[in-house]
């Protein structure tokens, strides 16, 4: 099963930091990539491939001009589309409707388009009142992988945190 992000409409001055943060939060929980549709960013992508390369895993990020035609392709492709929004059915009632298959995990920026809506299969919300994408994603991949997601390891990793229960310790592992 392949799980990607697609992130609606990003705007390169006000959706900088929260579209990294969607695309850590994918990496880190469990996606393999993120598409991102709206203004086309190279910042945004070097900051999470320049993540990727020091702290390892193989996550990609992929601009498509078009998230209407992504989300057609994807649907085609036989992922099933999960739009993570505060109107959609309450997490605790969409997970158990969830089939097992390819997911597309649709996070907005701007005032989502209502066609998104009727695209996704699912319209799942982890609340009814307003919350953030990025909080939204992480709630999500943690529920679906009951945790699990956590105890990964990211191949490649040029940086190591240990888990300290007082201070930090990073290790920076030696090349060969």
């Amino acid at each position: 099963m392949r799980i990607v992000v697609v992130r609606l409409s990003h705007r390169k001055k006000r959706d900088q930091r929260v579209s990294t943060h969607v695309a850590l939060v994918a990496r880190a929980f469990g996606a393999e990539g993120i598409f991102y549709s709206g203004e086309k960013d190279k910042s945004l992508e070097e900051s999470v491939k320049k993540v990727v390369e020091n702290w390892g895993g193989e996550f990609w990020i992929r601009y498509e001009k078009s998230w209407r035609k992504l989300l057609k392709e994807l649907k085609e492709k036989g992922f099933y589309l999960i739009h993570l929004t505060m109107y959609g059915i309450n997490i605790n009632d969409a997970l158990k409707t969830i089939p097992k298959k390819d997911l597309a995990l649709i996070v907005g920026s701007e005032k989502v388009p209502g066609e998104v809506f009727k695209l996704a299969d699912l319209n799942l919300a982890i609340g009814n009142q307003p919350h953030s994408e990025v909080a939204a994603l992480a709630i999500f991949l943690d529920r679906f992988f009951k945790g699990r997601e956590l105890e990964r390891e990211f191949k490649d990793a040029k940086i190591e945190v240990i888990p300290q229960e007082k201070g930090k310790k990073v290790i920076k592992k030696q090349e060969t």
